[in-house]
């Protein structure tokens, strides 16, 4: 593109480089007849979202014609292209309908002042799809009520009312005595209960259904909200002239909107201008190839060059220019941003847009997790030992009934029909609370509480999947800028042409204070550079520096000014500050762009080309400084005095830029000012221009695209202006972090572009690189084979100079090692890793969309820290789950024992705990206990501990010797209870208040029968009081003896231990007929707490007794489980936590990937039990399907650092530091142990020392 073109097709943006299409000079001469050209009223503006939509979908530069090209459309939704929308808060006043816009289009209007931002979210919607309408309390109640067994209950609930009302209202009965509390004869008649039983079977499940249902609603309420706040996001939108960040929610149709690498588009629209943008749209069009955006404009010029060359052909004028094809003026939302900046105007948003359309289409229900699958299938065996007792239990009572028959005589038709329904609602009941519906369910409710707190956290969970895989993790690849450190970068030293030097400006007698910043005695203070430079140096710097950028500046909430983007760009735009330069707008303005070559992480640096006059292009460079350094031939010389702090003289202030050849003695020592920099974890930036005749220069061939290839002008002839060292400070904490990583049995690698010096001194200061470990460049390990890989990796703590795909090399590795693999990136490039990944971490700050969409977890605050944060509340839901597993299981076990043995031995076939009671032990054990104990927080011990691998059961053996002991504790005292309580309580013998009455030998039989009554009560309520004290007893899954640590930081923990204990008093002391309960006196109260409370000294007992006693079970138990995971260690240096650990990195390694293979099938026949589980009952195990969707969904070494090839391995040794070389015929064939240093080869070359 010449000189005319672009003046003709860009203006210059106040904030950015040349991005915006002129439009209002030239005029719009051709326009194609719409199907449709009836005339319509389109409100304010001259398009409705119908029209929008018909630009996009399918892609027409038809339509586009027809509505007067782009000048039409701008004008038709009152936007300016090169000063975006105004926020004016003025009142409607134009209303435009179809016959005007050919007026419009040559006579274009742009003020967008007319139209306010309302008036745009009114008409054409908000940027954001309707959420889904959350399903009301009720609705939540009748999807409960599907359950199938309850359903039966219910039915069978029915059919007892009836029976009752007919027994006590239809049949005559024998008039029996009815006795007062004292036992004498009252005159009242026996009362008329016979149908309470059945209502009170409807309350109690009523009462289960409303609670589980405001637990639902809960939980969905939390969901949606985490929904909410992980599909907003910031973009780059232009208001008033001037680029602000908007929340995507916020944009409208007419507002002009930046485009980046990495961005997600979130609005359809069209392209204005921009330099190189490509777009890959393969998930929404389908279309594999990235397809290239230009302005409509030249676009036409394209099109008109194709029909010209196709003229003579008689299908050129009805088929689409084969030339074009992956070319056009549309941006489609939902397609990613692989190259290039542009902007374009927004034409559809919301459901309007090609992305809303084809999200409000694709809702689906949400997968489930990992633990979810496993719960179910547990669940699902669960439910068929309870299914199997209930048919146990129901075929013993029919027989022992009707066998009854034959000693007793047959009773009433009325009697066998009602005592049938009894002995069904017993067995319907015991699979109700044999069938642990709340377990699948649990690790739902534990997920809702983690993810909401962890967003308090700063980790944004888009996957729920990942918070339970990061409880188990082992190892985590981390960035270094913004994770590790603060991301808050600063040009603090630095060096122009060869030898001019200067550091930031700190305060006297405070240097030593700024480790980080070099002294120099020679080196001038920052403030004190533009005296110390010819004015063309200042100037060439300013323009380098504000010209090749895409930083800008803006207004935060305080009115404060602060640069935006980048933030080594933002570093350098401060830095030309400091020096006194020209405002970067005004620089920007004053020298047209001819072409841009955004950043990229595989060439490591960006260039941008301007036209100074009229036969005179430069291109301006920057990036990393070895690789600028090898591009550059010549190096600026600088003409000053010897001593900087001499002013310069006029003549020299005066003097021209001059350039030096380099020759092999200025390189060495450029070499040692980057190698003084990087060591002192200094990032360090070369600066660069060359200059041009011409643009496209002459003799070079252009590629496909009709653009000058950016090897053929940036990889070399390039002169050097300066080296820049960026401080970026470590983390606050992170230090701390990484110990508290590998104390949890996390290996923590710093994977990062950086070079190789720089990612050693801040490793260093991390904690991740120490003796033993091996630093490695990307290059060098992308070039080693998969067996050298798996030699390297386990002491492997460092790789510098990585690209993106040197991450997702090692990741799938590391994967294939059998490691649970976290990664951290932020660039469009992670994104294949942070996909490959077990868990992806993306950061909130500095992360592209792409990135984030990628990911299963954003870190908003981008800090290291978060993702250890992480780690302990993936593990805390794990432990929450399997503390809920213990406790119910327990409550099955002796629910169902206690109900099928006193049901079969009673005479009168009736279990000790009603139906109405057991449906209240089944409140307890589903719904309260999973918020009790699933809402523990996490605490600081649980990175005491190593990770569990995938194939880890559920239940361990911990868990087995404390559910097996509870139960037997349960079953002994309950059994005690109800079979010699009488005896051992003396409630046979009279008191002698009753035994001195004339009538003691009438009223024994009903004195007795009352206690009784009066026993199962003690029965009943001892049982739930041992379920209760239980659960404190369930708080713990190891063997440590406290159960009440922390116990007051859980809220719902408390509140529910209290509604329990007050619900189960009113039951008793209130019950009466309804829960067939008999208030209970003080004695009685005491000694069923004190039962109760045996759960915690027997819990006690059973920790204390040693895993080792029960050595066949324990070993048969070791053989199912695969090895937990290990910090490596190596030959003569410890675990970084202190504890030896026999078991090298790669046996664990193995172990592990044999476990994930056998893991496969026993997944498929989880997924398999769960189909069968929720085909039986339904009910609220199909609620949590129903969620609303998730949206699921750097080069080499300076030379003179090394002799041979790019990317060695550095070893830190005690006294000299080696190189490794995993290459040659020096490799081994064995790789079944942890390599040690002696294990791998070296060359004699020592590791370099800083100057």
């Amino acid at each position: 593109m010449d000189k005319a073109e672009i003046s003709e097709s860009t203006v210059v943006d106040s904030n950015n480089n040349n991005l915006a299409p002129n439009h209002t000079s030239t005029t719009v001469t051709e326009t194609v007849d719409m199907v449709d050209t009836t005339p319509t009223n389109n409100g304010p503006f001259g398009l409705n979202p119908e029209q929008c939509m018909q630009l996009i979908d399918p892609k027409s530069t038809d339509v586009l014609k027809s509505l007067g090209g782009i000048e039409g459309v701008i004008a038709a939704l009152h936007t300016d292209p090169t000063k975006g929308l105004s926020t004016a808060n003025r009142p409607l006043t134009t209303v435009v309908s179809d016959d005007e816009k050919e007026n419009q289009a040559h006579n274009v209007d742009t003020s967008s002042s007319s139209v306010t931002i309302e008036d745009r979210v009114q008409y054409f919607g908000r940027n954001a799809l309707p959420p889904r309408k959350p399903k009301s309390i009720f609705q939540l109640m009748w999807m409960a009520l599907h359950d199938k067994i309850l359903i039966l209950l219910l039915i069978a609930a029915v059919v007892s009312i009836g029976l009752g009302f007919y027994e006590d209202y239809g049949v005559e009965h024998k008039k029996e005595d009815v006795y007062n509390e004292d036992f004498t004869i009252s005159d009242k008649e026996q009362p008329k209960i016979s149908w309470v039983e059945g209502i009170a079977i409807l309350v109690a499940v009523m009462i289960v259904v409303l609670v589980g249902s405001i637990n639902d609603f809960q939980k969905e309420a939390q969901f949606r909200k985490l929904n909410a706040k992980k599909e907003d996001r910031e973009v780059k939108v232009l208001r008033n002239g001037e680029t602000v960040l908007l929340s995507v929610f916020d944009v409208v149709v007419g507002d002009i909107l930046h485009l980046e690498p990495g961005d997600v588009i979130s609005a359809d629209g069209i392209f204005l201008g921009g330099h190189n943008l490509k777009c890959d749209e393969s998930a929404m069009t389908g279309e594999s190839d990235a397809v290239k955006k230009v302005s409509f404009e030249e676009y036409k010029k394209l099109e008109e060059a194709e029909a010209a060359l196709h003229k003579d052909e008689p299908t050129a004028l009805t088929t689409e220019p084969h030339g074009l094809h992956g070319v056009d003026p549309f941006i489609i939302s939902g397609s990613k941003v692989l190259e290039g900046v542009g902007l374009y105007v927004v034409t559809g948003v919301g459901p309007n847009s090609f992305h809303g359309k084809t999200m409000m289409s694709l809702r689906t229900e949400a997968d489930e997790t990992p633990l979810q699958s496993k719960l179910n299938g547990l669940a699902e065996q669960i439910a068929k030992l309870g299914g199997l007792a209930a048919l146990l239990m129901l075929v013993i009572l029919f027989i022992r009934y009707f066998v009854g028959f034959a000693t007793n005589g047959k009773p009433p038709a009325n009697e066998i029909f009602n005592r049938v329904v009894g002995i069904f609602i017993a067995a319907i009941t015991v699979v109700v609370v044999a069938v642990p519906e709340g377990l699948p369910l649990a690790v739902t409710l534990a997920l809702a509480f983690a993810t909401t707190r962890m967003l308090k956290d700063n980790n944004l969970v888009r996957v729920l999947a990942a918070c339970e895989t990061m409880g188990n993790a082992t190892t985590v690849c981390s960035d270094k800028t913004g994770t590790l450190t603060q991301n808050r970068m600063t040009i603090v030293s630095g060096t122009l042409g060869i030898n001019t030097r200067f550091i930031a400006d700190v305060p006297e007698g405070d240097l030593n204070q700024r480790a980080n910043i070099p002294i120099n005695k020679h080196a001038v203070a920052i403030s004190q550079l533009v005296g110390n430079l010819p004015p063309a140096v200042t100037t060439l710097m300013h323009e380098a520096i504000a010209i090749n950028s895409s930083a800008f500046e803006s207004e935060d909430e305080n009115g404060k000014l602060s640069f935006i983007g980048s933030k080594t760009e933002v570093a350098m735009l401060d830095f030309s500050k400091k020096i006194g330069g020209a405002d970067y707008r005004k620089l920007r303005e004053a020298v047209p762009v001819t072409h841009m070559y955004p950043f990229s992480s595989e060439r490591k640096s960006m260039a941008t080309i301007v036209q100074m006059g009229p036969k005179k292009f430069r291109l301006h460079a920057k990036g990393a400084s070895e690789i600028i350094m090898k591009r550059c031939n010549k190096i600026i010389q600088i003409s000053s005095a010897a001593d900087q702090s001499t002013p310069l003289s006029e003549k020299d202030r005066n003097a021209e830029i001059t350039e030096l050849d380099l020759n092999s003695d200025l390189e060495t020592q450029i070499h040692k000012t980057i190698i003084s920099y990087a060591t002192q974890s200094l990032r360090t930036i070369g600066v660069a221009y060359r200059d041009f005749e011409s643009w496209p220069p002459a003799g070079i061939e252009l590629n496909q695209d009709g653009e000058v290839p950016f090897s053929a002008v940036a990889e070399s002839g390039l002169t050097l202006v300066g080296i820049v060292g960026i401080e970026d400070p470590l983390r606050d904490g992170v230090p701390e972090a990484v110990l508290a990583c590998q104390r949890a049995g996390v290996f923590v690698r710093m994977v990062t572009g950086d070079n190789i010096l720089t990612a050693k001194a801040i490793a260093t200061q991390c904690g991740i690189y120490t003796q033993g470990g091996i630093i490695m460049e990307g290059p060098k390990f992308r070039a080693l084979s998969e067996e050298e890989m798996d030699a390297v990796i386990p002491r492997l703590q460092v790789l510098a100079r990585s690209s993106p795909d040197d991450k997702k090399i090692l990741v799938g590795r590391l994967k294939a090692m059998g490691e649970i693999v976290a990664v951290t990136g932020d660039g469009t490039n992670d994104g294949p890793a942070l996909k490959m990944s077990d868990v992806g971490f993306s950061m909130g700050i500095a992360g592209t969309e792409v990135a984030k969409e990628a990911s299963s977890i954003i870190l908003m605050d981008d800090n290291f820290s978060s993702i250890v944060k992480a780690i302990l509340w993936g593990r805390s839901v794990n432990d929450a789950v399997k503390k809920f597993l213990q406790f119910q299981l327990t409550v099955n076990v002796t629910a169902v024992v206690l109900t099928l043995v006193t049901a079969a031995i009673s005479d009168k076939q009736e279990p000790v705990m009603s139906a109405v009671q057991l449906l209240w032990v089944n409140l307890i054990m589903d719904t309260l206990a999973a918020l009790a104990l699933a809402t523990d927080p996490p605490t600081p011990d649980l990175l005491d501990r190593q990770p569990e691998p995938r194939t880890a059961p559920l239940i361990s053996f911990t868990m087995w010797k404390m559910i097996l002991g509870q139960s037997i504790l349960q079953l002994v005292v309950t059994f005690v209870l109800k079979y010699k309580g009488m005896d051992i309580l003396g409630y046979y013998d009279l008191p002698s208040d009753l035994a001195a009455r004339p009538d003691a030998d009438l009223i024994r039989t009903p004195y007795i029968t009352f206690k009784e009554q009066e026993l199962n009560t003690m029965v009943f309520n001892t049982f739930v009081f041992l379920q209760i004290f239980n659960e404190i007893n369930s708080r713990r899954l190891d063997n440590r003896l406290n159960v009440f640590s922390g116990i007051l930081k859980n809220t719902y923990f408390m509140v529910i231990f209290v509604i329990m204990v007050v619900f189960q008093i009113i039951i008793v002391e209130f019950g009466d007929v309804a829960f067939k309960t008999e208030k209970l006196d003080a004695v009685q109260w005491i000694i069923c707490v004190i039962l109760g409370l045996l759960s915690l000294p027997v819990g006690v007992l059973i920790r204390l007794v040693p895993d080792e006693i029960f050595g066949v079970l324990r070993k048969w138990v070791d053989a199912s489980e695969p090895p937990r995971a290990s910090l490596p260690t190596f030959e003569g240096h410890p675990a970084q936590d202190g504890i030896d650990r026999t078991n090298s990195l790669t046996t664990s390694v193995n172990s592990r990937t044999n476990s994930r293979t056998n893991s496969m099938s026993s997944t498929n026949k989880v997924r398999s039990d769960l189909t069968v589980f929720k085909s039986i009952r339904g009910g609220r195990l199909s609620i949590d399907s129903e969620r609303s969707e998730r949206n699921l969904n750097t080069g080499a070494v300076t030379p003179s650092l090394v002799a041979v090839s790019i990317g060695t391995g550095i070893l830190p040794n005690a006294k000299n530091s080696s190189q490794v070389d995993v290459s040659g015929s020096s490799r081994r064939s064995s790789r079944a142990a942890t390599p040690q240093p002696s294990d791998l080869p070296v060359n004699t070359q020592r590791e370099p020392t800083s100057t």
